[in-house]
């Protein structure tokens, strides 16, 4: 099955299709949502509640993502419940009780986020099949540079990175994040620990934690940084 073949709005059936054809294991509504797909239901335009599809009269796909209503559908319900979701807006809502229900043979899922699920799990392939990497003494075995920095945090915080960067003051500097000794000879040896660099802007300057999670995952450069980052994480129970 080609990119193709996989529908704008897929059914879990397509979804579950097309991943076990690009992966070559089996694929479930629960490994799906395990796997942080968010499914969608279409909901067609009711008068009786205006306040949730505004302009959109003619209907609009709603997201499930609530834990009690994904736990439920991970956990095999015979149906849908949505008790909440977000409006035509993308605001965050409350249904009136008990919710909407709607068939599982209404769940969708965005072609786009199946494919960037599929192209998540071949890099993890390719990099678990790489023989181990010869000890070598590199800069990114402690640190990585301004650039790498800028490129991966750079547009989650609301400051001048390049210039807190070059200033050195507290978190960016040798009693922060910064490796000590590195800016010794020259600035443009400076290297930075991107987990204690990370740890600051969520603290300090109140950078995100779900970009800075996505950060780690999706940056070359920082893929050898994930485990001590997680780890981070769990001793700090976030």
């Amino acid at each position: 099955m080609s990119t193709s073949d996989l529908p704008f709005r897929a059914t879990t059936a397509e979804a579950c299709a097309w991943l076990a054809q690009q992966t070559g294991t089996p694929w479930t509504l629960a490994r799906l949502i395990e796997h942080e797909l968010i499914p969608f239901v279409w909901l067609d335009y009711d008068a009786a509640y205006p306040e949730l599809f505004g302009d959109a009269n003619g209907g609009y796909a709603a997201p499930i993502f609530f834990e009690g209503d994904i736990a439920r559908l991970v956990g095999g319900a015979e149906d849908v419940l949505i008790t909440i979701t977000k409006d035509a807006y993308k605001i965050v809502t409350r249904l009136p009780e008990p919710g909407f229900r709607r068939g599982l043979d209404e769940l969708r899922f965005q072609k786009k986020a199946v494919e960037k699920l599929a192209g998540k799990l071949q890099h993890e392939a390719e990099q678990a099949a790489r023989p181990p990497p010869v000890e070598a003494a590199r800069e990114s075995q402690y640190g990585i540079p301004k650039a790498e920095v800028l490129e991966a945090f750079a547009r989650l915080v609301r400051l001048d990175l390049d210039k807190a960067l070059d200033e050195a003051i507290g978190i960016f500097g040798d009693d922060g994040a910064r490796v000590k000794a590195s800016a010794r000879k020259s600035k443009r040896n400076a290297v930075w620990n991107p987990v204690t660099l990370a740890l600051g802007l969520h603290d300090v300057y109140r950078a995100p934690l779900g970009p800075l999670k996505r950060a780690f995952k999706t940056h070359d450069f920082l893929l050898d940084w994930a485990g001590d980052w997680e780890q981070s994480l769990e001793l700090l129970g976030k």
